[in-house]
């Protein structure tokens, strides 16, 4: 038993809804393309699950979030992709794969056979058992990363309303978490080993806002330890969480978010890998020519930064998915991917967002006892990265702008008081043949700023 497509791609996340948009752009042919995915709905924007899914009044829920509203584009529904000839075969786990034969095994024992393969399988959330602490079967641990999680989390805030939870992890999920625990009025408790919250991408000044912010609503920080183990009552419900440092806190329910891990599996052995994900060309094209692999399972060439590197955020994903479509489409008319890597969160009242790399001398800049203010990234005598809290819609393009050109920067204190006023000299009103000139000078241009 068996079907042959053009196009498969396996995975059904935010990557799968963009790519199927892309070819259905692109004019593929009805029946030519299909979306394999162990999911049982159709790909929808996963950002909504840890905000606007979480909320106690008017909360997001399906179809309202399908692909690809993230963008402001047209959603796709099931109708949608019914209308266009794009199969969906949901509810459906790959067994194996087979990259020589071009052939996919399902669970139910079907054979898909392809032409061109785009792999968009994500990731998974690291468990509590793959660091030795035992609590997968509590009803009361969540983890957030697809529909069921949010679902299930869902109803275990509900049942503890007023009480106490306890956030594993002070990264994206840790904290984007902690703001809808606080907002369903629970009592909670974020334990991280880190110094400081986000720290992959923060700066302690940045984090101590944030921390601050959060400090004020309410939310407790323990820093600098981990979880050792739980504590269960005979229902098998967690009441409390031990950890390294000997504290005990109360726990009627423990959301963790400490990680993923890229969903590779199926292609160890047959595709090259790298920095834990398959790696794939400026075209998003793996060691098989007819196989693409895009968004977080994905290593590729940034060439911002001159180094193959794996990105873990919505954007890169959906941006790698049509990436990959336009290179299998027109290969001749697409050029390398050309990704400036951006980050972003929406928690509270704030907002922020970041271009480029974390790295060298870090210039902040605005007024932090406000929610505007942000950082710039020197590195090697060159603007790589930029940061902005509580920003427009033009000044965000601005900081985005200024780091996609990596000027030379001369003097860091100059920078400073320049603050985002450097960003925005970006934004200049130019016809586009100037722009073309403007953008060629300043990429060389020292700024000596007054």
């Amino acid at each position: 038993m068996g079907r042959a497509f053009v196009y498969v791609i396996v995975g059904g996340g935010v990557a799968a809804g963009y790519a199927a948009h892309e070819f259905v752009k692109r004019g593929v042919s009805h029946g030519e393309l299909c979306i394999v995915s162990e999911e049982p709905v159709a790909p929808y924007e996963r950002p909504a699950l840890s905000k606007g899914y979480l909320l106690p009044e008017a909360a997001a829920r399906l179809p309202s979030f399908h692909c690809c509203v993230g963008a402001n584009e047209e959603k796709l529904s099931p109708k949608w992709y019914k209308e266009h000839g794009v199969e969906l075969i949901l509810g459906t786990r790959v067994k194996s794969a087979d990259v020589k034969r071009k052939t996919l095994l399902t669970a139910t024992g079907e054979t898909i056979s392809y032409k061109f393969l785009i792999v968009a399988t994500g990731a998974r959330a690291l468990k509590l058992e793959e660091f030795g602490v035992n609590g997968l079967d509590a009803d009361n641990v969540c983890y957030l990363r697809d529909l069921a999680d949010a679902d299930r989390l869902v109803d275990v805030m509900k049942s503890c309303s007023g009480g106490n939870a306890v956030v594993i992890g002070g990264g994206y999920i840790g904290m984007e978490c902690a703001a809808s625990l606080v907002i369903n009025k629970l009592n909670v408790s974020m334990v991280f080993p880190e110094a400081h919250c986000m720290a992959r991408l923060f700066t302690p000044k940045i984090s101590s806002y944030y921390e601050d912010f959060y400090k004020s609503k309410g939310v407790k920080f323990i820093k600098g330890t981990m979880l050792s183990s739980f504590d269960f009552n005979s229902d098998g419900k967690v009441t409390a969480v031990n950890l390294r440092d000997s504290n005990k806190l109360p726990a009627d329910m423990v959301v963790v978010g400490i990680g993923i891990r890229p969903n590779t599996s199926l292609f160890e052995g047959q595709l090259t890998m790298d920095k834990g994900g398959i790696k794939v060309n400026g075209k998003m094209q793996s060691s098989n020519s007819s196989v693409y692999a895009v968004g977080d399972a994905v290593a590729f060439p940034v060439k911002t930064f001159g180094e193959t590197r794996r990105l873990e955020h919505v954007d890169s994903a959906r941006k790698s998915a049509r990436h990959a479509v336009a290179a299998i489409m027109e290969p001749d008319k697409t050029s390398e991917f050309n990704y400036l890597p951006f980050f972003y969160s929406r928690v509270f009242t704030l907002s922020w967002q970041f271009y480029g790399d974390n790295v060298g001398n870090v210039v902040h800049f605005g007024d932090f006892s406000e929610n505007s203010f942000g950082a710039y990234w020197i590195n090697k005598g060159h603007l790589v990265g930029s940061f902005l809290e509580g920003g427009t819609k033009e000044q965000y393009e601005a900081i985005a702008q200024a780091t996609s050109l990596k000027p030379a920067i001369q003097d860091s204190a100059r920078l400073e008081r320049q603050g985002l006023g450097f960003a925005l000299t970006f934004l200049k009103p130019q016809d586009s043949n100037q722009q073309s000139k403007t953008r060629l000078n300043l990429r060389d241009r020292v700024w000596d700023l007054p």
